[in-house]
């Protein structure tokens, strides 16, 4: 070698190292501003260098060989605001750093969030759950039935298997239409008539959500108006504190397709944002002629803020928003007979070619904060919503004797009712029959005015709270229908008869609610004390003007009316046993309002629950025992759940309902410390037992006779989810596997009779997202991977089906 290259390759090594010694190192970990909870595979870079990572699965970061210079971390996640902060790397030497995330629905106002967070659910004094932004994004899921098996103590009965129409319950209290739940978005109700109408065909859409809350017990004495089991309250994506945004596209099997964008910015006094989801699909339903039996759905929504400057004395914000909902879907009531379902369960008869609904909702507020300090606070919503529907759907049908027959009738018993039963699927061969479609046309609307003052302060070694609420509230449904006759022919429905607006149920019915709560919360060393009374006066009155007065002069109008005034009280009870465990038990009045008939009374109950939490590092436990004693269970006649759609409330009786509910959580490799990865864990159980206690005669068809000791319909005693993962700070994959036991779909007290019966079932789902960047990933996700074929229902019209396997791809991208 030349003596010229061995000096130039000398210099050119010492060079090397001598850059290598003037660089530094940054360690780090991120935990939330609790100061306990780790914050894994958060991102973490250098403002203005490609230097990035991703925190392990112990909430820790490192960075090495950086030159030495001032530099700018900066620390992401989905579920907190970003954190900065400022560091000199020095020549050889590390840099050692902690942070701590503040969550991003901790900072709203307590009447749009009332959980406070992940971090501030062991300080409950009653059973709360929050879904956060990541666990909704791990799987995915566009059906809020699908969402909430994560969570014990939800009972819930799939419909349409894309979860358009949710039946959700809470503690057994019934699913049908999750009329018996309280249902509200950012804190407003969001029910199309919450008092007089709450059977919910709208419900907010999922993926556009940021979160979801679920209040049982005495903690939900604040979200009337029905306190039995419980409320939940879907956050929607909030005004982000910069610019930033995203966009979803995903499609997938039987044509699904969804895109989920929004993009919103924060100055010093204002801020705004946009928003759509939109979603559709093919179905994995057939029609004989081939018809279109899916749906699509689109969402749009839009907020803005104003605020004075953050240092002002007295701070001020006034929110609006306003967004709109469409949906058009070739949805049916009408099912399967148990022979058919096993040849093909996913097969519908050409009777319901013609089936259809029609949605539009809209929904305004304005919300107004006056902070007077840190201990007083005043937040004012406005809010009005509209929503109007027309479910164009078989009711009825005929053969050649013009006997008409309601189609469960005919579907439960086949061989008896053969003629009308060949009408229903096209092979009857002689004209003369008669297919009676309803236009199930309705609107609603709901508006009203709500305030809560927060005054909280700390005095020496306690702590006061005290929240006083006010609601004035009025909603409405109108119900204009009819009837269309049709005719079979040759595997077409040609129609026949035009039937006139209003002349099949023609009825409007109103509620006008005065509202008000005021809840103490006192804080004493490790003890948590929360007692709170709710009031509500309800004025319920219904005007039926017959079905011969389309143009509603009153000539043959009809009226009733319903009153109550009822004070419903709760108390709450924490004992934090240490930091990370404590127990609590709470018991609290249940409420649901009667409706407009006489003579029925409202839904009272006395609720019990006692439970505990844990939670520490990679170790969650969350456990209650609940009892819930009802003086008087209401049912509500709808065409959904079977009966004959008047909507009318009846009286139960007597019901007794208890049950266990179950969330453990458990990191697997939590053991160890350097591992890249981690396993979590997650086992929900939910039993419940639901007994009516008194016999009665029902005219509702979906009950008929009761025994005392038969058991709640459609209530499983046993639901369970598995979630086992495997996390890394590039991919993580999902597994998520559902039981849910059999159940009764009348009450009754043994299965041996099993057309009253819906037996147990597995799904199995699975999910994946790759992170290609910090603004990129790619996700892939299966549902009911094993592709079991299972009933959910054999209401209102025949045995229905879950939805078959299906596979969906897509890209995720956030700016």
């Amino acid at each position: 070698m030349k003596i010229e290259n061995l000096i130039l390759l000398i210099s050119i090594t010492f060079m090397s190292l001598n850059a290598i010694c003037q660089t530094g190192n940054i360690n780090g970990v991120v935990k939330a501003n609790d100061s306990v909870t780790i914050v894994p595979y958060a991102k973490v870079f250098l403002e203005n260098t490609k230097f990035y990572t991703l925190t392990n699965s112990k909430g820790v970061f490192n960075f090495s060989q950086i030159p030495q210079g001032n530099y700018t971390i900066v620390v992401e996640n989905v579920n907190y605001l970003k954190q900065t902060k400022n560091v000199k790397v020095k020549s050889d030497s590390t840099v050692k750093t902690h942070f701590y995330l503040t969550e991003k629905v901790s900072i709203l106002p307590e009447v749009t969030v009332g959980t406070g967070g992940q971090t501030q659910l062991i300080n409950s004094t009653g059973s709360v759950s929050l879904i956060s932004e990541k666990e909704l994004e791990t799987f995915g899921y566009s059906d809020i039935n699908k969402t909430l098996k994560t969570v014990p103590g939800v009972n819930i009965q799939e419909e349409d298997g894309f979860g358009l129409r949710p039946n959700i319950g809470l503690r057994g209290t019934g699913v049908e239409r999750s009329s018996k739940i309280t249902v509200m978005e950012d804190g407003i109700l969001m029910a199309p008539a919450p008092y007089i109408a709450p059977s919910a065909y709208y419900f907010p859409t999922i993926g556009r959500m940021q979160g979801v809350e679920i209040f049982k017990g005495s903690s939900q004495i604040k979200y009337g108006p029905y306190t039995t089991g419980g409320a939940i309250n879907l956050i929607s994506t909030q005004i982000p504190n910069e610019f930033s945004g995203k966009i979803d596209l995903v499609a997938g099997s039987f044509g699904s397709k969804s895109v989920h964008a929004y993009v919103g910015n924060s100055y010093k006094n204002i801020g705004f944002l946009v928003e759509t989801f939109q979603y559709g699909a093919d179905g994995f339903k057939t029609l004989p002629n081939n018809d279109f039996t899916g749906f699509n759905k689109q969402d749009y929504l839009a907020k803005l803020r104003f605020n004075t400057d953050k240092n002002k004395r007295i701070y001020q914000q006034i929110d609006f928003k306003a967004g709109q909902t469409s949906e058009k879907s070739n949805e049916t009531y009408l099912g399967l007979t148990e022979e058919d379902f096993k040849k093909n369960p996913y097969q519908r008869y050409l009777a319901s070619q013609l089936d259809q609904m029609n949605t539009l909702q809209h929904q305004y507020s304005a919300t107004y904060l006056l902070k007077f300090s840190k201990q007083l606070s005043i937040v004012t919503s406005a809010y009005y919503s509209d929503f109007k529907r027309n479910w164009y759907k078989l009711n009825k049908v005929a053969d050649s004797s013009g006997t008409a027959q309601k189609i469960g009738k005919v579907l439960n018993d086949p061989q008896s009712y053969l003629s009308f039963y060949e009408v229903l699927t096209g092979n009857y061969n002689q004209l003369n029959n008669f297919l009676y479609v309803k236009a199930n046309n309705r609107s609603y609307y709901a508006k009203g005015v709500q305030s809560v003052l927060t005054y909280k302060t700390r005095y020496k070694n306690t702590y006061h709270k005290i929240d006083f609420g006010l609601r004035i509230h009025q909603d409405q449904i109108d119900r204009f229908q009819w009837v269309d006759d049709y005719e079979m022919d040759k595997g077409n429905m040609k129609l026949i008869n035009k039937g006139v607006p209003g002349t099949e149920s023609n009825r409007v019915e109103t509620a006008n609610a005065l509202a008000g709560f005021i809840q103490y919360k006192m804080t004493y060393k490790k003890i948590s004390f929360t007692p709170g009374i709710r009031y509500e006066n309800i004025q319920m009155h219904r005007q039926d003007y017959g079905k011969n007065d389309v143009d509603r002069t009153g000539v043959n109008l009809s009226e009733r009316s319903n009153y109550v005034s009822i004070f419903i009280p709760g108390v709450g009870l924490n004992y934090k046993i240490s930091q990370y465990l404590v127990t609590f038990l709470g018991v609290h009045k249940g409420f649901a309002p009667p409706g407009t008939k006489p003579g029925t009374k409202p839904e009272e109950s006395i609720n019990y629950e006692i439970g505990t939490r844990f939670n520490k590092k990679s170790v969650l436990v969350d456990a209650v025992l609940f009892y819930n004693n009802y003086n008087n269970l209401l049912g509500i006649d709808l065409q959904a759940s079977g009966g004959n759609g008047t909507n009318d409330l009846f009286n139960g009786g007597k019901v007794r309902t208890y049950g266990i509910e179950l969330k453990v959580g458990y990191d697997l490799l939590s053991v160890m410390p350097k591992s890249k990865f981690s396993l979590p864990t997650t086992i929900v159980y939910t039993y419940t037992d639901a007994t009516f206690l008194s016999s009665f005669d029902s005219d509702f068809e979906g009950w008929g006779t009761v025994n005392e000791g038969d058991k709640y319909p459609y209530l499983s005693n046993h639901q369970a989810t598995f979630i086992f993962g495997v996390e890394h700070s590039k991919f993580n994959l999902y597994g998520n596997v559902n039981y849910k036991s059999k159940m009764f779909t009348k009450p009754a007290q043994d299965f041996d009779n099993t057309k009253i019966k819906i037996p147990a079932y597995f799904t199995v789902d699975v999910s994946a997202n790759y992170y290609v960047n910090k603004q990129i990933n790619l996700f892939a996700s299966a549902t009911n991977l094993t592709n079991e074929s299972y009933i959910v229902a054999k209401r209102p019209a025949g045995l229905r089906p879950g939805m078959p396997r299906a596979v969906n791809i897509g890209v995720k991208a956030r700016f």
